[in-house]
């Protein structure tokens, strides 16, 4: 128990120092730590997130790792605690045989930082080896006739152990004729001797049994034994010698298996069996033995494995020639070996990107490389470059570590991948050189807006075209890669003739086609100017424009307009183009008679005008320029040819289809305006049936005017009549006989006829003019007498009765109006008036009541309103000699609408003495007047 607990404080010591020496070299960036040999795996070595001090969540995220020198991984980094832990069984005296430190690197990265950290873990020795010596069994020959402090060199124990635990002291035991003595050799080693005490004596012992032990300075101590067998000969008075106490040998790495390396030589002056000298090797590694074979007879040292400089650059090899007789002599062989350059650098990858954004910063660690060459010398100098042509460069970095960092900008659009090779290149002849390839992908950003396949695009597009149809597709690329490359467009906002420009055409987003979305018209929009934005999808968004023309192509859509001759109003009896000319019938062949002048609302080709005489009076007479619509005489004109010429021109464009239109001039052959206006006057009253448009539509809308006004008159006098009817059956019924005896004055006022005759008497005037028409009111038409008033016994018979009445009497001819006193047409009076005018509105409505119920009867002479025959009553007030004659006829001068008959009465053109005719007579000429 004791013992144990003496390791375990060791041990901790050992720990305690490791920690501290972690700590110490920590601060320069290298951590260092010591633990003892054949630790458990998975035994903790030290912090490494505390010592490096970064934190677990920072450890993971970063992506740590932990790489060790050789094939075989001795450490391991814990993921939860960050603790460098034993990945394996650590043998020192397996991975440092010939090295007093033992010393492990391993390297601690960090792959999101690019950093390397490195770890040196030293391996203390523990006490897990005793000294063991190569031959459990040696034999020693020894002549009797040795002399006493003769020293014999024994086989030496080997302790793989280092330091206090490795041998430390040899004990001999088992005879007193020998003693053993330990010589320190330049190394510091121990070499045993056996030294003979005493003289030897065959006949007394043939044999002497030694135990020869080695011991360590291990707590515990650890021993080994060997037996020796000391045999004792007869006299042999030479030993053999060797030509020289050290041979030493420098061969090259790359020497040849089974090379004699040396061979060692020893001379013996005995003769026959004892001078016969055999060698053999004493002190050899397990190592050298599989390397170097030693002949026996010939001495010589030959190489049956390769030598590798790397794994071993010197061995040393104790040899010993024997005779017969059992001397010997002991010498030492060393063995050098150079370095050749038979190893190429090394080029391991610790770290390295496989995406890198285009956008990195230079300088941006790309990928860290650990460069070894296992040679030495210039032989072990490597050099690294990589290719040229590359946005990269190497940087070193500690030790024997490169970094692969940017050089300069990177763009994905031009190289969107990179292979990388870095070559090492050692400083041997010749020289020995490695690659390894580094695969980098460039990541886009985006920095590259869409370009338009072109600037301007211009596309033609013929109007009339249906609405959605294709104008033009525009493109744009997009340098970049994926969603930063994806296109879409859009139209500008703009406007067309005051109308937003996405209501005339509109872009696809995804492809870039433009459509339009209506009919075009090129006489209204010629031209459409608009701007296309090509948009990327990245973030934040580019986008650039291409202006687009879109340029309307116009169509032979409208044929041709005539300016003049001036249009004709669209009721004209002849329909297209009317004009009159003047030609005078003295005109040379060529005089410019007239000038159609027409306009195509198209244009180019389709505006292109053509004329040409397509129908002539006289087809000979006139002809008209092709190009310019001039119609000028082809001939002088012949007194045959009609005065009159009409002419149709027809006007063409040179559309496909062309469109025409046609022009009507009247040319008429006259030497004067005079002449020229009574032609036009004969050929409008020639054609009754043709007046002017505009003439016969104001003509018609009068006497429909004159026509509503007379019916409305008719329908007034009609509800007056009979208001009139109605109070004089009431008057009648009341007071008969007193109206019987007022005076014919109270009744009648002659202002009051003569102011009805004026306002209904009119005439309507009608001119053969083509421009003029006049409706004038006559207030001068009347007639001469007027009817008979009926005897004032006799009631007045109603408006529409059957006139059942004796006959008319004859009027009173002793009586009757002066020039002045007669009612005409001006309406004047002058001089004095022969009887009393009614002066009263009961008078004038009563005058009026009585023509109208006797308007037609006054023709007839059978007016039942008393006063006499012919006189309608007024006699007995204005005297016999007002008779019917002195009042105007109101059906006189009257025209009826439509119609070009005038109501007259033949009664009152009649002269006085026609007047005195019979009643019966009367009546008929009334009646064949109503005819």
């Amino acid at each position: 128990m004791g013992a144990a607990e003496r390791r375990w404080s060791r041990r901790k010591r050992a720990l305690l120092w490791g920690v501290l020496m972690a700590a110490l070299d920590a601060a320069w960036g290298q951590l260092r730590y010591s633990v003892p040999e054949e630790l458990p795996k998975g035994s903790f070595v030290g912090d490494v997130a505390k010592d490096l001090g970064l934190e677990m969540l920072a450890l993971r995220d970063r992506g740590v790792r932990v790489l060790s020198e050789g094939r075989t991984k001795y450490f391991a980094l814990h993921g939860k605690t960050g603790h460098l832990v034993t990945a394996e069984r650590i043998d020192r005296e397996q991975l440092c045989e010939s090295v007093r430190q033992c010393v492990l690197r391993c390297e601690v990265i960090l792959d999101g930082e690019m950093q390397v950290y490195s770890v040196e873990v030293e391996i203390t020795d523990i006490n897990d080896n005793a000294p063991k010596f190569e031959e459990m069994e040696l034999e020693e020959r020894m002549s009797e006739s040795t002399a006493p402090g003769s020293r014999f060199p024994l086989v030496e124990a080997h302790d793989p152990d280092a330091g206090p635990n490795s041998l430390q002291r040899y004990e001999l035991s088992g005879d007193e004729h020998f003693s053993l003595a330990v010589q320190a050799g330049p190394g510091g080693d121990h070499r045993p001797e056996l030294v003979l005490e005493k003289a030897l004596d065959r006949e007394e012992a043939a044999f002497h049994e030694l135990v020869l032990r080695a011991r360590d300075g291990g707590e515990p101590a650890q021993t080994g034994t060997a037996r020796i067998r000391v045999t004792v000969l007869d006299a042999n008075d030479n030993a053999p010698v060797f030509s020289q106490e050290e041979y030493t040998a420098r061969v090259a790495e790359d020497v040849p298996v089974g090379s004699v390396l040396v061979t060692i030589t020893a001379s013996d002056a005995d003769e026959g069996l004892n001078g016969n000298v055999k060698y053999s090797l004493k002190k050899i590694t397990a190592k050298a033995s599989r390397v170097f074979e030693l002949d026996a007879e010939t001495g010589a040292l030959t190489l049956v494995r390769p030598l590798d400089f790397e794994e071993g650059d010197s061995y040393e090899l104790q040899v010993q020639a024997r005779d017969g007789g059992e001397l010997f002599d002991a010498a030492k062989i060393v063995i050098t070996v150079t370095d050749v350059n038979d190893n190429a650098p090394e080029i391991s990858v610790r770290s390295a990107l496989t995406e890198i954004s285009e956008d990195a910063q230079a300088g941006t660690v790309v990928a860290l490389l650990h460069v070894q060459d296992r040679d030495s010398g210039a032989n072990g100098q490597v050099r690294c470059s990589l290719d040229e042509g590359v946005p990269f460069r190497l940087r070193s970095s500690q030790g024997s570590y490169y970094s692969v960092v940017t050089a300069g900008e990177l763009d994905r659009e031009k190289v969107s991948e990179y292979n990388v090779t870095v070559r090492a290149v050692d400083g041997g002849s010749p020289a020995m050189q490695s690659s390894a390839v580094l695969a980098l992908r460039v990541l886009d950003v985006n920095d590259n807006a869409p370009v338009f396949a072109e600037p301007r695009y211009s596309a033609r597009l013929a109007e009339n075209n249906a609405a959605g149809a294709l104008v033009l597709t525009v493109r744009a690329s997009d340098e970049d890669w994926g969603q930063n490359a994806r296109v879409r467009y859009r139209l500008s906002e703009g406007r067309v003739r005051d109308a937003p420009l996405s209501s005339y055409v509109s872009v696809q987003a995804e492809t870039g086609a433009l459509y339009a979305l209506r009919s075009f018209d090129y006489e209204e929009v010629r031209e459409v100017r608009l701007w296309v934005w090509a948009e990327d999808g990245g973030l934040p968004a580019l986008s650039s424009n291409a202006s687009v023309v879109l340029e309307i192509v116009d169509e032979n859509d409208n044929a041709p307009q005539v300016l003049y001759p001036p249009a004709a109003a669209p009721s004209a009896a002849v329909s297209g183009w009317a004009g009159v000319e003047l030609a005078p019938r003295s005109a040379e062949p060529g005089a410019l008679v007239a000038k159609v002048v027409a306009v195509d609302a198209d244009a180019g080709q389709n505006a292109w005008l053509s004329y040409e005489l397509a129908k002539a009076t006289e087809p000979g007479l006139f002809r008209v320029g092709l190009h310019s619509g001039e119609v000028r005489t082809a001939r002088f004109p012949l007194a045959r040819d009609a005065a009159r010429q009409s002419l149709v021109v027809v006007v063409k464009d040179h559309g496909r289809p062309a469109l025409s239109a046609t022009a009507t001039l009247t040319v008429v052959l006259a030497e004067s305006v005079a002449e020229l206006l009574s032609e036009l006057g004969s050929a409008a009253a020639a054609v009754p049936g043709e007046p002017a448009a505009s003439l016969t539509r104001w003509l018609v809308l009068a006497v429909a005017a004159v026509s509503c006004l007379f019916l409305a008159f008719l329908l007034l006098l009609l509800a007056f009549r009979l208001r009139h009817w109605r109070r004089s059956q009431l008057l009648a019924a009341t007071s008969s006989s007193a109206l019987r005896g007022v005076p014919a004055s109270h009744f009648v006022g002659i202002d009051g006829v003569r102011a009805f005759l004026h306002s209904y008497s009119h005439e309507v005037s009608l001119t053969t003019d083509s421009r003029k028409s006049h409706l004038r009111l006559s207030s001068g038409s009347c007639c001469d007498t007027l009817p008979a008033r009926p005897p004032p016994d006799e009631p007045a018979p109603l408006l529409g009765e059957d006139p059942a009445v004796p006959t008319q009497a004859q009027p009173n001819t002793d009586w009757r109006f002066s020039q002045t006193q007669r009612p005409g047409t001006s309406g004047s009076q002058n001089g004095e008036e022969g009887g009393a005018w009614p002066n009263n509105q009961f008078d004038t409505e009563m005058l009026q009541a009585m023509i109208l119920a006797s308007a037609n009867e006054a023709a007839d002479g059978n007016s039942t309103l008393g006063g006499g025959t012919g006189t309608m009553g007024l006699s007995a007030r204005y005297g016999p000699q007002f008779t019917l004659q002195h009042v105007p006829d109101y059906r006189q001068n009257v025209y009826i609408p439509g119609s070009t008959a005038t109501l007259t009465n033949a009664a009152g053109k009649r002269d006085a003495k026609n007047a005195g005719a019979s009643g019966g007579n009367k009546k008929k000429s009334g009646k064949k007047e109503k005819k």
